[in-house]
């Protein structure tokens, strides 16, 4: 028992240094503290330190480490040890690949309350991966999950964009900025005398907020004709006891708000409506509202219509309809932080770190992260999955890629049927690359019966659609028609002067070492 006492005084100092302390010595001396903490078997110590281990945070990764004390979570009952496991199995990292183990363990932590495991099997069940495919399975975890899931503004950086905007800054209230905002809107600024006093009301910071002037300042600002004023000034009317409750006032300014667009005030109406709260119920109102609340980026009122086509409330029942917005909603979660985490590990240069992290994320079903496992991987059979899934969601780039795999033959058999098909789908969201591919496979016959004329409209197409295409292009087609030439006639009408001087004026000294490199090929070819 002194054990127990001393190891969860230990995780408790360990909690303390790693939120207060930003020092890269202070967090060493944190992890010791946890390591300490886990070596005496408390059980959360062990989960945090596995966690800091498997995905390299604040030192070096230790797969090894990471699988001993996750083994031990597991058989001890811990969901995230389960679940860590069923991530590992899944994807082979410090294990044998084995996909129905990663099953087992991730249905073994969703019956531990698990939301990650919950996510993971919603999303295998939605899109029917190691298992059949079932939209009322689906649904089933991913309502689980939505239901703690909270808003998340984080930016979602696709690696191959190579984005260099995000900040690592995520503090927004801090007392600094708490005392510039409350020196605004005692010089009159309503709107930031709406923001000032929203932010403290329902951040669930420390801070007083009963003053003599709360209810004043949204209420000038309502009267001034600001929208959110209006609408947190309905909000305080049917939420705080310290006022009198008036459903009748708060439902006249969030009409007012939300004829306005506001979204905020557009959910609150779809809650009354939904509830009953102040007027009577209907359920077509309210999903009227909570419509347009989700179409102005409000994803309370996704989760509300999530809710009314799950159980067929006020529309008819979709489950495809439900478990979409579901997702949705999920994937606004806290565990999305880990984009920030993964972005910065591949900015720092610790690139094992970033992928386990983006690895995660993409068994959750997370078409960025897909993505960018895939980009960091590039080879292999696992890379194709990962590319094939994220194609799947309607990444263009993803199906270029997953074309190209099964062209090559990486990671699986070279099959130029796949490749094209794979093409032609890409070739719907113009993408360049995609009509240069099928155009090069149509003058060949690869996979798709073999086609010049064809393969010159797809030439010109990608041309048309990229400006980088063009020299590419020209190049491609200057081969066509010397290996096809009673095409020559056609080439010389459609490919007429002036359009040439529009190709080639930015880069003419390299089409002209280009022509003298060919004319010398051709010279010594016929020697």
């Amino acid at each position: 028992k002194k054990n127990e006492e001393r190891g969860h005084q230990l995780y408790k100092m360990s909690n303390k240094i790693l939120k207060h302390s930003k020092s890269k010595k202070d967090k060493e001396e944190a992890y010791q503290l946890l390591t300490k903490a886990a070596d005496m078997g408390h059980l959360k110590a062990m989960e945090k330190l596995a966690a800091a281990l498997l995905f390299g945070y604040h030192g070096p990764q230790n797969i090894t480490a990471a699988v001993t004390l996750y083994e031990t979570l597991a058989e001890k009952g811990s969901h995230k040890g389960q679940t860590a496991l069923g991530f590992m199995f899944s994807y082979g990292i410090g294990m044998e690949y084995n996909q129905a183990k990663a099953l087992v363990y991730y249905t073994f932590g969703s019956l531990g309350g698990n939301l990650i495991s919950q996510m993971i099997l919603g999303y295998r069940y939605w899109v029917g991966i190691n298992v059949p495919r079932n939209c009322e399975a689906a649904l089933t975890n991913y309502r689980k999950v939505a239901f703690f899931s909270k808003q998340s503004t984080l930016e979602k950086v696709r690696l191959m964009e190579k984005s260099e905007n995000l900040s690592s800054n995520n503090d927004f209230l801090d007392w600094d900025v708490h005392q510039y905002y409350k020196f605004l809107a005692e010089r009159g600024d309503t709107q930031i005398q709406v923001m000032y006093k929203a932010k403290i009301l329902f951040s669930g910071k420390n801070v007083d907020f009963w003053g003599q002037d709360t209810f004043y300042y949204f209420l000038k600002a309502a009267k001034a004709g600001n929208t959110h004023g209006m609408a947190f000034l309905g909000k305080v009317r049917i939420t705080f006891h310290e006022i009198n409750l008036n459903y009748t006032e708060a439902f006249k300014y969030f009409h007012i708000a939300a004829e306005k667009g506001l979204a905020d005030a557009q959910l609150q109406l779809g809650i009354m409506y939904h509830s009953g709260s102040g007027v009577r119920k209907d359920y077509k109102l309210a999903f009227k509202y909570f419509y347009l609340a989700s179409q102005n980026g409000q994803p309370i009122a996704v989760y509300y219509l999530a809710q009314m086509y799950a159980a067929g409330t006020g529309v008819f029942r979709s489950c495809q309809n439900a478990v979409e917005l579901y997702r949705s909603v999920c994937e606004l979660g806290s565990w999305s932080e880990k984009f920030l985490t993964a972005y910065f590990a591949y900015q720092d240069g610790n690139i094992d770190s970033s992928l386990i992290q983006y690895a995660l994320l993409a068994e959750m079903g997370y078409e960025v992260a897909q993505s960018n496992s895939a980009y960091i991987l590039e080879s292999g059979k696992r890379t194709l999955l990962l590319w094939n899934r994220a194609a799947a969601q309607g990444n263009a780039f993803a199906r270029v890629k997953t074309g190209d795999y099964h062209f090559y033959g990486y990671g699986t058999k070279r099959d130029y049927v796949t490749a094209a098909i794979h093409y032609s789908l890409a070739v719907d969201h113009h993408i360049a690359q995609a009509m240069f591919n099928l155009a090069y496979m149509y003058e060949h016959g690869l996979g798709i019966p073999k086609d010049i004329h064809l393969a010159k409209r797809w030439y010109d197409l990608a041309a048309q659609t990229s400006p980088d295409a063009s020299i590419p292009v020209f190049l491609a087609r200057m081969k066509l028609e010397v290996n096809s030439p009673f095409l020559s006639q056609q080439f010389t009408s459609s490919w007429k002067m002036s359009k040439l001087d529009t190709i080639l004026q930015p880069h003419w000294e390299l089409f002209a070492l280009v022509v003298i490199v060919i004319l010398l090929v051709l010279l010594i070819r016929n020697r």
